[in-house]
């Protein structure tokens, strides 16, 4: 007994780094030290759980070949793990979630096909199992075919006819499967990995439809999945730390996942029964006409320069140029010369929840500048200039005042109120969502086109010469 005294105190201490290490996450500041902080409880949990684990009866399972598999299967998943954390770039950061939350899924899934022939016979274990195999196996694919959209491998909508009442049918099916097993006590391993088929299945199936715009929300709300079914794993082996770190992360997702169904406008019903992004199957809105204007670096850099207030909106092409540390650069400069520089972070910016907070604090811009959509909107007003690096559905007028948009209803930042308007973009190309953006002809807007790293550093040297 007295080893199980250690490891509840070991599990207690991780429990408790895990609800720092999430709280710590709210800042740029301590951020890295919150991670840091997370994962010394997890591998203080991991050691204890190899060197001072019994079963009821005393047990044990370290043999010499156990040990050996285990340190083996630890050593090659962190040599794979820091490799690929050491070397995505920021702009991939998202499909990196995607991809590892998966894992997490797909390891809540393995819990329960190996667990279930043990516990047949006992229904409130089974009963677990089977929530935390279907959970778990949804989490699995769904993730999978996220990162597969995120990376451009998939089309970022397929759509069925009658998807919704395809997935309908397959979620009834499944839970319909998975009761039957719960109920009738059976071993049957063809109902166990039929029930495990079908979950994949409806993963897929509740992923694929979802159109780009929509990708934050399924990710958050796949996060969640991942959360809940390692809670049940915690349940199944009456583990503190397996049930914190789930309850945490599927209740960290399920808040994320609802902020972002309102920075979306889609109500949360829609998300979970696959409903949303419908809408982005409409159509791709009324067509926009008007002519644009260009601005050159030079005419740019006067009336940043010469500005009072000016309001950077960053967006996901400002990742994929890798300009987050020239537009601090930029910041600073214009500081220096009395100009009030804020950056508006709407909710959805970059293709993840926090894409652009994580992206700007890399550079070191203070976390005090960054504010969120609710809190700028209303001083675009009362701003001389808005520059607009690499964002576009978030800052397109389409979501307000047509209703044959996609992305119509969606809340966005007001950056039509400001007195000028510059778009830093490579092309005239739509964003994410695939529509055009009714901002680059507002006669208030001029465009930079060219590659934010490049144009931006064009922009600094110019002012400086001012």
């Amino acid at each position: 007994m007295t080893n199980q005294y250690i490891l509840d105190i070991i599990y207690l201490i991780a429990s408790v780094t895990f609800v720092l290490g999430l709280k710590m996450l709210s800042n740029p500041q301590t951020a890295r030290k919150g991670n840091l902080y997370a994962a010394f409880g997890m591998t203080l949990a991991i050691l204890g759980t190899i060197f001072i684990y019994e079963n009821p009866n005393g047990e044990t399972f370290r043999t010499s070949v156990n040990l050996g598999l285990i340190f083996g299967g630890l050593a090659i998943g962190t040599t794979i793990g820091w490799m690929t954390a050491k070397k995505v770039k920021m702009t991939a950061m998202p499909e990196l979630v995607s991809l590892f939350n998966g894992m997490g899924g797909a390891c809540a899934a393995l819990i329960s096909l190996l667990e279930f022939h043990h516990n047949v016979g006992h229904t409130d274990r089974i009963s677990i199992i089977m929530a935390g195999l279907i959970i778990g196996s949804v989490s699995f694919s769904g993730s999978m075919i996220a990162f597969m959209k995120l990376n451009g491998t998939l089309s970022k909508s397929i759509r069925l006819p009658n998807y919704n009442i395809i997935n309908l049918i397959l979620m009834i099916v499944t839970v319909g499967v998975a009761v039957f097993v719960v109920a009738s006590g059976t071993d049957s391993s063809m109902w166990l990995y039929g029930t495990f088929a079908l979950a994949l299945m409806y993963g897929i199936f509740f992923v694929v439809p979802i159109g780009g715009a929509d990708m934050p929300v399924v990710i958050s709300l796949l996060n969640s999945f991942t959360g809940l079914a390692a809670a049940f794993g915690g349940f199944l082996y009456n583990n503190q730390v397996m049930l914190t770190g789930g309850i945490l992360v599927g209740s960290a997702g399920t808040i994320l996942t609802l902020a972002m169904c309102k920075a979306m406008n889609r109500p949360l019903f829609n998300v979970i029964f696959g409903a949303f992004g419908e809408t982005a199957a409409a159509g791709a809105g009324a067509s926009t006409k008007g002519s644009i204007k260009d601005i050159t670096i030079s005419d740019a850099a006067v009336l940043l320069n010469y500005s009072k207030k000016v309001i950077i909106v960053p967006g996901y092409g400002l990742a994929v140029a890798q300009a987050q540390h020239i537009i601090h650069e930029l910041e600073l400069i214009l500081e220096e010369r009395g100009v009030q520089v804020k950056y508006a972070i709407h909710p959805v910016a970059g293709r993840m929840p926090g894409h652009m907070n994580v992206l700007l604090a890399e550079s070191n811009v203070d976390y005090g500048k960054l504010s969120e959509m609710e809190e700028i909107n209303p001083e675009f007003a009362s701003t001389d200039v808005v520059l607009v690096v690499g964002a576009n559905d978030v800052v397109n007028p389409a979501a307000k005042n047509d209703p044959s948009s996609p992305i119509y209803g969606m809340p966005i930042l007001d950056v039509e109120a400001a007195q000028h308007i510059i778009i830093n973009k490579r092309s005239m190309n739509a964003g994410y969502a695939g529509i055009e953006n009714q901002l680059f002809y507002d006669p208030k807007t001029s465009m930079l086109f060219g590659d934010a790293k490049d144009a931006l550093t064009k922009l600094v040297n110019e002012i400086k010469t001012l």
